[in-house]
């Protein structure tokens, strides 16, 4: 057994599926295959069994594959730390962040990061916060970047960076807009919007963020609370289709305060009651050791994100 071997029987497994493994893996099926019958053969047990349904894991393979993945984690720390070592600081760092925004604070950072340590690769995941914490635990990610209520988080390591409220877009003239009120809250917390309850909104249909987002649990439990359920016209993964969206006048939506700019035409914006906010957080594994370069850009995103 090698490495090289415990990287393919991980793949196959987070694929399901042999042919779809060996494409990621760069490498043919027959290759694969022929690779995985001599390692059956040298354990003496199969690693998977086959079906239509794809490549599940027997009892042996479960076995092997906690400790491939524990000797690739093992792997992975140890180059971590030699970075440091070493003075040339080459290397590779693995980041993940959300959609949309994520992108924005890399091409703010990254700059800057490039030019204390112009050797270092980053390899970029721009995914959501459930796929971002599975490669956390698994170590395929060095640092995360999530926004989330802390009854989501994981057993992994987490740092607060800041809260970030969720408002009401509604457009512009609506009727109802009369019904906003300055919040009690803004004079202390530097709020710019007026207050507006959802309840007077129960007709109207909504945009929101799709089924399995954190976005869209901390709506439903505002929903919950307002005590109705919304006439829900799509659901989308990017907040700014749901501000197209309302500006043509379609719809109301919920969305990051990331996302309110008020140079936004026929849009406007409104802090809920309570302010119901979620946490933007940095993630890595836990145990796991950040190496001089990975605290670098930690620090550059921090500054962003505050």
């Amino acid at each position: 057994m090698n490495l090289r071997e415990h990287e393919y029987v991980v793949k196959i497994a987070e694929e399901g599926n042999l042919t779809k493994a060996a494409e990621k893996l760069f490498i043919t099926p027959s290759a694969l295959t022929q690779m995985i019958n001599h390692l059956e053969q040298e354990i003496g047990a199969p690693l998977f069994s086959r079906s239509r349904n794809g490549w599940i894991p027997t009892e042996a393979g479960i076995i092997y594959l906690d400790m491939a993945r524990n000797i690739l984690q093992i792997q992975r720390e140890s180059y971590k730390r030699l970075q440091d070592v070493v003075t040339n600081r080459k290397g590779t760092l693995s980041i993940g962040f959300p959609p949309e925004r994520g992108s924005a604070m890399f091409t703010s950072t990254y700059p800057v990061f490039h030019r204390k340590y112009p050797g270092i690769t980053i390899n970029i995941f721009e995914i959501s916060v459930r796929q971002q914490q599975m490669m956390i635990s698994r170590g395929e990610l060095d640092i995360g970047f999530l926004t989330l209520p802390e009854k989501l988080m994981t057993d992994d390591k987490y740092i607060w960076i800041n809260s970030e409220e969720l408002l009401l877009a509604v457009p512009a003239g609506h009727p109802l807009c009369k019904e906003a009120r300055v919040s009690s809250a803004a004079p202390s917390q530097g709020l710019p919007f007026p207050e507006m309850s959802l309840y007077p909104l129960r007709y109207e249909p909504f945009a929101l963020m799709y089924k399995g987002s954190t976005v869209r649990h901390l709506a439903e439990n505002i929903f919950r609370k307002e005590q109705f359920h919304p006439t829900i016209l799509f659901e989308t993964s990017r907040a700014n289709t749901i501000l197209d969206m309302v500006a043509a006048r379609l719809c109301c939506g919920l969305v990051p305060s990331f996302y309110a700019n008020s140079s936004l035409e026929n849009v406007e914006f409104f802090s809920l009651p309570g302010h119901p906010s979620q946490n933007i957080m940095a993630s890595y594994k836990k145990g796991s050791y950040l190496n001089q370069a990975a605290r670098y850009f930690l620090e550059l995103a921090i500054d962003y994100w505050k």
